[in-house]
């Protein structure tokens, strides 16, 4: 693997696919290493030639992340540091210490007051309704209200935290990212369960959009430090993880060229004079023929690659931005790409629509497709056994879990 000098170094925290994901599109667009500050040695980020990683359990934290961060940026003050968060709790520390880092740090996000607004998703559907942006019917559920209250939809019904980073901060044993409600019996456990582990903020609940994974789709879009938006790419997911904590991860897309869905959000974003990354998650609903908003992410989604691999590199976005100060020209994907995080025959498999299973297998045929933890070069043993062991447990994954 071949690496080059560069005026910068870009450093991200967290050491799940994200922060790879992040670490390969500085790597093929400037053939510089990342550095990457993670809880865990784990990840595909851990043992890459593409990073530098250090661990400490706490590093989400701002008394450990800002002395971290703060003291990697005085070591190479010549160099512009471009710090990226790629998990929730990192990016509202980074949002909230901006002002605290040294000047040679690039932090390109917006204030901590207006991203902990965004992502609570009782705000963030507020929004949408004033932008004419579609969202499932929603009641917010906080602790203390009755679970047999009368709902505005039929159950099943979808249920959710409105504050990730809080309801993760309090684990339990059933705990899962999101949930699929049977009953008012199964909503009375489920609520009771989540606010005796401690969890104080409040719920969503949601009318179950009907339909499988295929009728997900994914937009991620960027904005300049003007608050411009320059770079809106759409993808449409074809199969999701199913285990507890990881439903709802993408396990594959497919990107789009054209979308209906760009004005309305573009204009949200430029009205609340957003800067960096962002992401949503959006469902087609086949009942009314409109796509559903669920929650906006204020960063690059895990599955960030999705636009790389479209053509549209990520990093680039913020060095020719923040290194380079060139100004940046609004783009959306060019061509079709396959991403997948799953064996070919997971993804051959478990994908249903002949439609999208013809576009899949095409792409595959053209080998227009990338796993993004899989890159040539990056092939030391430790690391290459880990992506190769959680690769294939897929196909046991989906058996027990996909229905």
């Amino acid at each position: 693997m071949e690496f080059r000098s560069q005026p910068f170094i870009p450093v991200v925290f967290a050491s799940d696919i994200n922060t790879y994901s992040v670490a390969r599109a500085f790597y093929e667009a400037y053939g510089v290493k990342t550095r990457v500050f993670g809880k865990f040695p784990t990840g595909p980020s851990y043992n890459s030639k593409i990073t530098y990683f250090t661990a400490n359990p706490e590093m989400d934290k701002k008394e450990v992340l800002l002395p971290a961060l703060t003291e990697f940026a005085n070591k190479h003050k010549k160099k512009k540091i471009i710090a990226i968060g790629c998990g929730d709790s990192y990016v509202a520390t980074l949002a909230e210490v901006k002002d605290q880092l040294p000047e040679n740090v690039i932090a390109p996000y917006i204030d901590f007051s207006l991203m902990d607004s965004l992502q609570q998703k009782e705000l963030f559907y507020q929004l949408c309704d004033k932008h004419g942006i579609d969202h499932p019917a929603t009641v917010i559920f906080r602790k203390g209200m009755d679970p047999a209250m009368e709902l505005p939809f039929k159950f099943p019904i979808i249920l959710k935290p409105s504050n990730g980073i809080q309801y993760w901060e309090h684990p339990f044993d059933t705990q899962e990212k999101v949930y699929t409600i049977k009953n008012r019996e199964e909503l009375a456990k489920v609520t009771n369960d989540i606010f005796e582990a401690g969890y104080e903020d409040s719920l969503i609940l949601q009318d179950m959009i009907p339909g499988n994974d295929e009728y997900m789709r994914v937009l991620t879009c960027y904005s300049n430090h003007e608050g411009r938006v320059k770079m809106m790419c759409l993808g449409h997911v074809l199969l999701e993880e199913h285990t507890p904590h990881g439903k709802g991860n993408h396990a594959v897309i497919i990107t789009e060229l054209k979308s209906e869905l760009y004005d309305r959000v573009k204009a949200l974003l430029e009205e609340l004079n957003y800067v960096g990354f962002s992401n949503f998650d959006i469902k087609y609903d086949r009942r009314d023929g409109k796509y559903k908003f669920f929650e906006i992410n204020t960063r690059q989604g895990r599955s960030n690659f999705y636009v790389t691999g479209s053509g549209i590199n990520i990093a680039k976005l913020l060095v020719e931005e923040y290194v380079y100060e060139h100004p940046l020209e609004f783009t959306t994907p060019k061509y079709e790409h396959l991403w997948l995080m799953v064996p070919k025959g997971v993804a051959k498999k478990y994908v249903y629509e002949e439609e999208n299973l013809e576009k899949l297998r095409k792409l595959l045929k053209e080998k227009k497709y990338v796993n993004p933890v899989f890159l040539k070069g990056d092939n030391g043993l430790n690391r290459m056994l880990r992506m190769w062991k959680n690769h294939f447990r897929q196909y046991k994954n989906f058996k027990e879990y996909y229905n």
